[in-house]
């Protein structure tokens, strides 16, 4: 007997399946979005699926592993995020808005393997535009096959008969098999692909690099389970404007997730940034207020970055809040905070946060930079370029402890930075008998803190024996809230200003 072929309508929003033609998604509530999709079945011999002899169980330590042999791929950022490099037989999904440099990426990787046999599949780009490209790009096309096709089949033809090392699909959204009677792009289409490209490449122990675009809302388009048939996820960020874009693993079967790789975007391709501290810091912050440098870090990787803020008067009834790189829910979080806690307002004014470079972080210890860019951008008082902050703010006004500090401490040292602002009782911190943190560090300040709460200083100077130290939002300085240094200190408050002022010496105990 043979098998009927089966349809179904799929939501090409969210997934839902329905057995008939519905207007509105019940699930995601879009309208029109359900697309007519049917599945050629398999014949099955008579008598129902057949038991076949699979694989044993064994016991866990008669099993032999060995580490896998990683691929180079010529680029230390792209090894870095990928763990060490591309594991054979593995499945990459590579994700991006368009135009990010993708498909750029894949290309000038696949040029600079010159000494192997790679093979680039591109369903989006004709042979001669793909030659267009590769002539921009900086690399060998000796051993580089392109393949200008959009069926699957023949695609996996080619690669049994090339027999290439590496293989890169671009895009798995403009790839489709005959197995299936549905429109290239569909759920059903990027889900079959993505599952016969896998077991190609596990069978075959040969790696592929598929392509993948993002929907509007940021995520990988297409269904949830493409994320889970692939051994790993890149996703590529950046804003197009900016030169700068951040290679992040969001799933990694083969290496950890906390890896970050940063590439500068170029006339002649992708360029690798090795110290991007020193190219997301600009050197004329000298007299600007508004300007803290945070030591970040994304992933693994410290990051000294420029946090830039903005505070005027609100020119219409509304103020208005902005970020750029900088999460705006976090912003207003820490603007009530401000007010509620430090009694500063700023209500009637206008804020904008801006993350220099053009990158986007997520790391929490950005909490007190952006604090201290606000507060310097609204009292026009500059912070001295030879510092650097890192804390995260809590809601009760308390700055907590950050992870790896001591990774930040030393990026600090190494850009030339004499103080960094880190908050009180932070852990793993050796201080030896010169007062010095991690050694070669000048002088590490603990963050003032009256009662636990937060008392953000903006230090204006520190050239002298006695330096000026403007706090706000302090009446009243807790004995002992300085920590390593000489708890001589006459304060002042001015309370038509909220601020609090005052000297101390800064020699250590």
């Amino acid at each position: 007997m043979m098998a009927k072929n089966s349809t179904k309508y799929v939501c090409s929003s969210c997934g839902a399946q329905s057995p008939q033609m519905i207007g509105r998604c019940p699930v995601c509530g879009e309208w029109g979005t359900y697309e007519e999709e049917v599945s050629i079945a398999i014949s099955t011999k008579k008598g129902g699926a057949s038991l076949r002899r699979g694989a044993q169980a064994q016991r866990l330590h008669e099993v032999e592993a060995k580490e896998e042999m990683r691929l180079d791929m010529q680029s230390s950022e792209l090894n870095r995020v990928l763990g060490g490099g591309l594991v054979p037989g593995s499945l990459v999904l590579l994700g991006g808005e368009p135009g990010i440099g993708k498909s750029t990426l894949a290309l000038q990787v696949l040029m600079k393997m010159g000494d192997k046999k790679t093979l680039y599949a591109s369903g989006e780009e004709s042979a001669k535009q793909l030659k267009l490209r590769a002539e921009r790009l900086s690399g060998n096309a000796e051993n580089l096959y392109i393949l200008a096709e959009t069926s699957l089949e023949r695609i996996l033809d080619s690669v049994t008969e090339i027999q290439p090392e590496i293989v890169v699909v671009d895009s798995i959204q403009t790839i489709g098999t005959e197995s299936i009677e549905a429109s290239i792009g569909s759920l059903s289409q990027v889900k079959e692909c993505a599952a016969r490209i896998l077991q190609y490449a596990k069978e075959k122990n040969v790696p592929f690099i598929i392509v993948g675009h993002i929907n509007k809302e940021g995520s990988l388009a297409g269904p949830k389970v493409l994320e889970h048939i692939v051994d790993t996820v890149l996703q590529f960020e950046g804003d197009q404007h900016y030169v700068y874009r951040i290679l992040r693993a969001q799933k990694n079967r083969f290496g950890s997730t906390s890896e970050l790789g940063i590439f500068e975007m170029q006339q002649d391709g992708l360029r690798e940034v090795l110290n991007p501290s020193e190219l997301l810091l600009s050197g004329n912050r000298d007299g600007l207020s508004g300007v803290a440098i945070a030591a970040a870090v994304e992933g693994v990787r410290p990051l000294l970055i420029e946090v830039q803020a903005l505070v005027a008067s609100a020119a219409y009834g509304t103020p208005q809040r902005s970020s750029t790189g900088f999460d705006g829910r976090r912003l207003n979080m820490l603007l009530a905070v401000l007010e509620k806690r430090v009694g500063f307002k700023l209500l009637q004014k206008d804020v904008f946060v801006n993350i220099a470079g053009g990158i986007k972080v997520n790391d929490p210890a950005i909490d007190l930079p952006v604090l201290a860019a606000v507060l310097s951008s609204n009292m026009d008082i500059a912070l001295d370029t030879k510092i650097c902050l890192t804390g995260e703010v809590g809601l009760a006004g308390e700055i907590r402890p950050v992870n790896r500090i001591d990774q930040r401490i030393r990026e600090a040292e190494k850009l030339g930075f004499q103080y960094i602002i880190i908050p009180k009782g932070q852990d793993s911190i050796e201080i030896n008998d010169n007062g010095l943190t991690f050694a070669d560090v000048t002088r590490s300040v603990v963050l003032a803190t009256s009662k636990d709460k937060l008392a953000l200083c903006l230090i204006s100077d520190f050239d002298g024996d006695s330096d000026i130290i403007t706090f706000v939002g302090l009446d009243k300085l807790a004995e002992g809230s300085i920590a390593l240094m000489k708890k001589n200190f006459e304060m002042g408050y001015d309370p038509y200003r909220n601020i609090g002022y005052g000297q101390l010496d800064w020699q250590t105990e």
